[in-house]
């Protein structure tokens, strides 16, 4: 089973974050909404999507605002959908971390590809390097382009948040990624539960690991973290 990417709507509109969730939904997303942006750090660190779509126009507080708080920890892409069309707004969203933007009305074409778009190049990026999107060692294959793990040639179904954690060390194969290092990048700057992580690392070896209590893809270093195999 294939994972779909799962994009949170900050849109306080209700017709047109109804009509965002119906497109998203039929083209394979999954997504997840609020009318609030106060509301935002705290629905990333739950759900981690994939990509944003945040309007600038919200009652509690202004998009840009929300935008200037998300990317002092968090660098989900994310896609401005807004009213505002003048170039001054395009410029300042754009500028403090906007991935894209959109000005209402908008078509529904447009929507999907500048989503598919946004996901692909923050797929294709890391810390400044590039990677090549496909991770193999032994009999495990990580395909971040697709959302998909095959173990052995199998397909091996796995929840949101334990496919974030394999990408992750997959996309850092051989270097030791510490506890905290990868509740931040997960779950974000505010999760600091090492018994979650210890949870879906046991889920994740269970799926892809011969002989989980003895784990030839995933090591443990003992107080610090995990590493993944390189070879």
């Amino acid at each position: 089973m294939d994972i779909k990417p799962l994009v949170l709507i900050v849109e306080d509109e209700r017709p047109i974050c109804h009509f965002m969730t119906a497109i998203l939904t039929a083209n394979g997303y999954h997504a997840v909404s609020t009318g609030k942006g106060l509301e935002l750090p705290a629905l990333v660190s739950s759900h981690c999507p994939d990509i944003i779509i945040l309007d600038l126009g919200l009652p509690d507080i202004d998009g840009l605002e929300a935008l200037t708080g998300l990317r002092k920890w968090s660098s989900i892409p994310v896609v401005v959908v807004s009213a505002r069309d003048n170039e001054r707004d395009k410029v300042q969203a754009l500028d403090t971390g906007a991935d894209d933007y959109i000005t209402k009305p908008f078509g529904t074409a447009e929507l999907l590809a500048r989503i598919r778009t946004a996901i692909r190049h923050v797929k294709t990026k890391q810390d400044g390097k590039t990677f090549a999107g496909v991770y193999t060692v032994g009999g495990l294959c990580v395909d971040s382009f697709r959302l998909v793990i095959k173990v052995d040639g199998r397909k091996i179904h796995f929840t949101p948040i334990e496919y974030k954690i394999l990408e992750l060390l997959a996309r850092n194969r051989g270097r030791v990624l510490t506890y905290d290092m990868i509740l931040r990048s997960v779950w974000g700057p505010y999760f600091t539960d090492n018994q979650t992580l210890r949870v879906n690392m046991a889920n994740i070896r269970r799926k892809i690991e011969t002989n989980p209590a003895d784990p030839y893809y995933i090591k443990t270093e003992i107080g610090i973290g995990y590493r993944m195999a390189e070879e």
